[in-house]
């Protein structure tokens, strides 16, 4: 029988407990479970796909089952590099679930030997997502509660930049 693999994409910008729920769930799933890093983003990051990469590395380093790497291009096509059968997301709420919809299906018409696995997640991560955490730092709030201890030194550290190192769009007014 061959292994299980599967992908678990996203642009972990920054890596959130959500996210490792999700990571720590999938690697008792599957045999592999390779952690893509989107590196063409229409959106801009705070971290760059490296430092996005050695975040979540550190962060997983406890699974053995779990790599971390980065990728540019189409999910269906990063999951077939990596000998996945499976596209592993997270869905929060019914506005997770329209996209991830919409974008499931157009994987399926690419990939068709590609499943997409979704995982429900935890009550307690319902509110919590990377764009609230970059929120709250750019305000000055406490997020060690919401991220591992890696991603909240490295959230300070650039914090520190000054002004504008956490313009996320939601905190920023339209001028």
């Amino acid at each position: 029988m061959s292994a299980r693999v599967a992908i678990y994409p996203g642009s972990f910008d920054p890596p959130t407990n959500g996210h490792l729920d999700i990571v720590e769930r999938s690697a008792r799933l599957f045999d592999r479970v390779v952690i893509g890093v989107g590196r063409n983003l229409t959106k801009k990051t705070v971290f760059d796909a490296d430092e996005r990469v050695a975040l979540m590395r550190d962060a997983c380093k406890r699974w053995p089952n779990v790599e971390v790497r980065s990728f540019d291009g189409l999910q269906v096509d990063f999951a077939k590099e990596c000998g996945a059968r499976f596209i592993i997301r997270g869905i929060r709420a019914l506005s997770d679930f329209e996209f991830e919809f919409e974008m499931g299906n157009m994987n399926r018409r690419l990939a068709p030997d590609i499943e997409m696995v979704y995982l429900m997640t935890a009550p307690e991560f319902l509110f919590l997502s990377a764009s609230r955490v970059k929120e709250l730092v750019a305000f000055g709030a406490p997020v060690d509660s919401y991220v591992p201890p890696n991603v909240a030194k490295a959230l300070k550290a650039h914090a520190g930049k000054g002004k504008g190192a956490f313009r996320t769009g939601a905190t920023e007014s339209n001028d």
